[in-house]
């Protein structure tokens, strides 16, 4: 028996699942299982078919074709609620939890009370207690949600999971918002939840963490599983080979470094979120042409706020922004982009493309105004078609035309778009924000190579990643954003994924 009193799930099973939605098969005829004691990783590239196959099992979709076995037997989850009956619990990659309630409140909301009418959060605290002692979870029942940080609400999620006698759990992307060492300890609970019989299912991007926790791994391509392996004898190179269907380069090549003059320069920047609250608290970088200045941090610690202020979207409160020796503090946009600045933004289907223009369009949006695109206040078709389609060979986008709508394609040639747009004005700075965010390895692996070139052609670059891994592959130095301070920086050959976790959780050496 679990520590909830529930007997474990020995052996869960899907055979033949068949997904489609309209003009897409999402999961086709896949087999997939785990056990009892063991993490089961699920890997594919974007579009694979993972959530789909996990919201089947947890209810949120119904399959066209294949079934469900739990124990040797044929079960039907019609929503998510049967899949809690069963067993079956869900950590979402966004917390499903109010930020106004306590942690009680959360781990009971939904849930009928002992008590009748009464509520009963007296009881749900000591429970609570009870399994965050067991797994080593560090949650106080009567803390607020608002008041913990990103790790500590998913440690309240696995509580919640848990108290509602999850014996099968549901693990989406479980690490991605956290540091290095919370990464660590999360570890460790999921190997104590493995040993007392929990089945685990963990989905990641990162092939490190595959490896190091899970017993098994399973790859998705294209909607199939083409195939299962023991961890014990899968490598990060084959694993990827798996998914993409070819050898990936993981270490782009990076030349030796040659610096030039300084750039960028942020000097004492403050600025506000929009919530009105201190975003920016004194911010100082800069950035040299020809070098790769990482700025690492965990998600919500003022890294979008910085390239805002940075490319003229977001005041700065106080503090002066230079792009090549020039005051650009308080200029335009338009204004910062014409002296040489290129941005690559966080949100690319938000703020680097209009979904609903064509590809020849979102091109040119830059120059649409401008010689040769546009003539007397009309558009020349003929040299946007021309400079579109010369964009779109050089930096390899599949699209079905250049007329094709942006919003009609995948996130990774979505991203070549904007990159093509940016890096061909030859820009004397870029700003690149999360630049392989929701990419597959091998999307992800051709952008890492793009800007290898631009920091080859000289220039300053501010790479903005929350993902360690990037930031360590191509960084020449690597600074660390804390609740909108800079809490050190780090040069490449120093910095280690402990150092830069202690960073970004606000450590420093006189903390």
């Amino acid at each position: 028996m679990l520590p909830s009193g529930r007997p474990p799930i020995a052996h869960t099973e899907m055979r033949g699942i068949v997904k489609r939605f309209p003009g897409v098969l999402a999961n086709d005829h896949v087999n997939f299982d785990v056990r009892a004691g063991e993490v089961q990783a699920l890997l594919g590239e974007n579009g694979a078919g993972k959530s789909t196959l996990m919201r089947v099992l947890y209810g949120f979709y119904q399959p066209d074709e294949g079934q469900v076995w739990l124990n040797g037997r044929p079960v039907t989850i019609q929503s998510p609620a049967d899949a809690i009956r069963l067993g079956i619990g869900m950590i979402h990659q966004h917390f499903m939890l109010v930020p106004s309630l306590t942690v009680a409140e959360n781990v009971a909301l939904g849930l009928p009370s002992s008590r009748g009418p009464l509520t009963d959060l007296d009881r749900v605290s000591v429970r609570i207690q009870e399994l965050a002692k067991l797994y080593g979870l560090q949650v106080e029942p009567d803390a607020y949600l608002w008041q913990l940080s990103v790790g500590q609400q998913q440690r309240v999620e696995i509580v919640k999971a848990l108290y509602r006698g999850a014996a099968l759990l549901i693990l989406d992307e479980p690490t991605a918002v956290l540091t290095p060492q919370e990464v660590d300890e999360f570890f460790v609970t999921l190997q104590r939840m493995a040993a007392d019989g929990h089945a685990l299912i963990f989905i990641s991007h990162k092939l490190h963490e595959v490896l190091r926790i899970s017993d098994r791994v399973t790859v998705l391509r294209d909607g199939r599983n083409v195939g299962t392996v023991p961890t014990a004898e899968a490598t990060k190179q084959s694993l990827a080979h798996m998914m993409v269907g070819r050898p990936v380069g993981w270490q782009p090549e990076r030349p030796p470094l040659t610096l030039g003059e300084v750039r960028l320069q942020l000097g004492d920047v403050w600025a506000q979120s929009d919530r009105d609250t201190p975003a920016l608290c004194g911010v100082s970088l800069q950035v040299r042409a020809g070098e790769i200045l990482g700025l690492a941090g965990v998600s919500g610690n003022g890294q979008l706020e910085l390239a805002e202020v940075i490319v003229g979207l977001r005041p700065a409160t106080q503090g002066q922004i230079h792009l090549g020796g020039v005051a650009i503090t308080g200029e335009s946009p338009r204004a910062i982009m014409e002296r040489g600045l290129s941005y690559i933004p966080e949100e690319r289907m938000r703020d680097g493309m209009i979904r609903e223009f064509s590809v020849a369009e979102n091109l040119i949006l830059r120059e649409h105004d401008q010689k040769p695109y546009a003539r007397a206040g009309f558009l020349n078709q003929r040299s946007i078609s021309g400079r579109a389609t010369e964009l779109v060979r050089s930096f390899s986008v599949k699209t079905p035309s250049l007329e094709t709508p942006v919003k009609n394609l995948s996130g990774g040639n979505i991203q070549k778009i904007v990159l093509a747009r940016e890096l061909s004005r030859q820009p004397r700075v870029l700003v690149a924000a999360q630049p392989t965010r929701g990419l597959d390895i091998g999307a992800a692996e051709y952008v890492h190579r793009r800007l290898i070139e631009q920091r080859q052609a000289g220039t300053a670059m501010l790479l903005i990643s929350e993902d360690l891994d990037e930031i360590l592959a191509l960084s020449d130095r690597v600074a660390v954003i804390y609740e909108g301070q800079i809490m050190g920086e780090v040069p490449r050959a120093e910095a280690t994924p402990e150092k830069l976790g202690l960073l970004m959780a606000g450590v420093t050496g006189d903390r």
